[in-house]
């Protein structure tokens, strides 16, 4: 699959889970991407991966709630793999507490990373994109961003703004040849899921595999989500075909089920 290219990406969150399935699947059908992370040895796998499979990937370590490093990845992606027409912003932190335990740094830390990274990576890209006459932004965020469950106002609050977020952007640009869409997985199998089982196994009593499986029955398919699942359906956003789809939250839950 060449789809893509010719065309620049860079991929946030990218050294594991969601954010390197999605830079691999780009890397594949034909991008040069950027993997970016604030682990150096994480983006750089996933880099050496893409390149010895044949592909085109740099890694770049960058913190996407702090403005100037933001600013730096754009300058290093500009140089060294040319104007961005494909962003992922991918990089998320959950935290878990009934919402009067719920620590204001924590609660910030976690807008920080989900709702203002999201912000400040696309405002670095987008007006490249809208010089250039094309553009994909996909947004991965969660089904906590359309509805809600307990213990996760942080979370819940975090994703419903990068959700919000996607569909304003997407009305400023849908003349300009930019896309925005958000997709929303449920429970992927992912670190973020195993840390999941942790907090329940500390917080109930109950065994990991108790705590597993009660998170699987949230899925009428009974199965967590594949990481490529949802990168298949990021790389699906951003192919011509998908241009009339935009300022879209797309639900991808097997069925039902909470992110």
């Amino acid at each position: 699959m060449t789809r893509l290219e010719g065309r620049s990406a860079v991929i946030t969150g990218g050294g594991r889970g969601i954010g390197a399935a999605c830079a691999r699947a780009l890397a594949d059908a034909g991008a040069r991407v950027v993997v970016t992370a604030r682990t150096a040895p994480e983006v750089e796998a996933v880099a050496d991966s893409i390149r010895e499979s044949g592909g085109a990937a740099l890694a770049y370590v960058a913190d996407v709630t702090d403005e100037s490093s933001v600013e730096a990845l754009a300058a290093f992606a500009q140089e060294r793999v040319g104007p961005v027409e494909v962003l992922v912003n991918n990089a998320g932190i959950a935290v878990s507490a009934p919402v009067h335990r719920t620590r204001l740094e924590d609660w910030n830390r976690v807008l920080a990373v989900n709702a203002t990274g999201t912000f400040l990576c696309t405002r670095a890209f987008l007006p490249g994109m809208v010089a250039g006459g094309w553009g994909r932004i996909v947004n991965i965020a969660s089904v906590a961003g359309l509805e809600g469950a307990a213990y996760i106002s942080a979370y819940a609050a975090s994703k419903h703004a990068q959700v919000g977020f996607t569909r304003a952007v997407a009305a400023e640009v849908a003349s300009k040849g930019v896309t925005v869409n958000a997709v929303c997985p449920g429970y992927v199998d992912t670190a973020m899921t195993q840390q999941s089982v942790a907090r329940i196994v500390e917080k109930t009593g109950k065994t990991a595999e108790e705590a597993m499986a009660a998170i699987v029955a949230s899925s009428a398919q009974g199965r967590l989500i594949r990481p490529e699942e949802v990168a298949d359906l990021a790389l699906s956003l951003c192919d011509d075909s998908a241009g009339n789809v935009t300022g879209q939250a797309l639900l991808m839950d097997g069925g039902g089920g909470s992110g």
